[in-house]
């Protein structure tokens, strides 16, 4: 075998002739590469950057998945998880000379600036931060603020922020989420959270309840029951007792119209004087967000009514 024999052969392994396809320029030789497609004789190029239709992980047979994608789209935040950061290391920047370090500062200013491009991006992005910032502090979960930021979006949307501060839209987002859902969370909770008034919260649940006609649910004292339990660390038959007391009391018509809360606390109160549980009714007072003349009134007609005696 000669030496130009060989060099024709192991030039290029990716290199595929074509037999059945001809140079439309001068009737030559086509070849194929993993980049493009020429003819031999003229030099045409007829196709370059050629798509690779199969996968672009490697494979490893010690990982489950070889899927490298990246995090899935989120409404929570504004840009759906699509942004890049230019992320500060500080350690570095004790390495590099003040040029480049006053380089890098410009570029992380502009990069923030260029994160929205309009005022109410801006807005957006400000709301959405609020929503993740009270979810996180009541401890919800990503579900319900991937659905407080949707809702937020929507309202957005509406053009319901007019004229309202978006802190409150905020909070009010993850009200009515936590609403609709049907979670035990009052609005004390949601306001002592919020970086607003509990006024404008409210206006701003209002707001939204009435123009987006949300399907919250009416709330049952028997919700709060379990939360309020933990909080003045009653035992479980006296959790159990109070929830029977609340679906009795249900039953009979005689929690309508009244404070799910205040409610519930009642029920509580009367299940722990029942087996000598100590338990105050300024505590409960201030767990459930009413007046212990509220519960002592609800006690009472439960008493009364329910001849739920202590």
């Amino acid at each position: 075998m000669s030496r130009s024999d060989n060099y024709s052969r192991r030039f290029d392994e990716d290199v595929q002739q074509n037999e059945h396809n001809t140079c439309p320029e001068c009737g030559g030789r086509v070849t194929t590469n993993t980049r493009e497609t020429v003819c031999d004789d003229c030099g045409l190029v007829m196709e370059e950057q050629r798509i690779d239709p199969g996968p672009e992980w490697r494979e490893f047979p010690d990982q489950e998945t070889r899927e490298r994608t990246g995090a899935p789209r989120t409404a929570a935040r504004h840009d759906r998880g699509l942004s890049t950061e230019i992320s500060a290391n500080w350690k570095a920047d004790g390495q590099l000379s003040d040029q480049k370090r006053r380089q890098l500062n410009r570029l992380r200013r502009e990069h923030r600036r260029s994160k929205h491009r309009s005022k109410r991006e801006k807005n957006q992005m400000h709301g959405i931060f609020e929503v993740r910032h009270v979810a996180d502090k009541l401890d919800l979960g990503d579900e319900i603020q991937e659905q407080a930021c949707q809702l937020f979006r929507t309202a957005q949307g509406e053009d319901l922020l007019r004229g309202r501060s978006i802190e409150s839209f905020g909070a009010a987002a993850v009200y009515a989420v936590v609403r609709v859902n049907g979670l035990p969370r009052t609005e004390s909770e949601l306001a002592d959270a919020a970086r607003c008034t509990a006024e404008a919260f409210r206006n701003a649940y209002h707001v939204l309840n009435r123009e987006l006609d949300l399907p919250a649910a009416p709330q049952r004292p028997r919700q709060y029951i379990p939360q309020f339990a933990s909080a003045v660390e009653a035992p479980e038959g006296v959790r159990i007792s109070a929830v029977e007391l609340a679906e009795s009391a249900a039953e009979q018509g005689l929690s309508n119209g009244q404070r799910p809360s205040g409610f519930a606390a009642a029920c509580l109160l009367v299940a722990a004087n029942r087996v000598g549980v100590q338990v105050t009714q300024t505590d409960l007072a201030a767990i459930a967000d009413v007046s212990p003349m509220t519960i002592r009134k609800q006690r009472d007609r439960i008493r009364t009514e329910l001849g739920a005696e202590a």
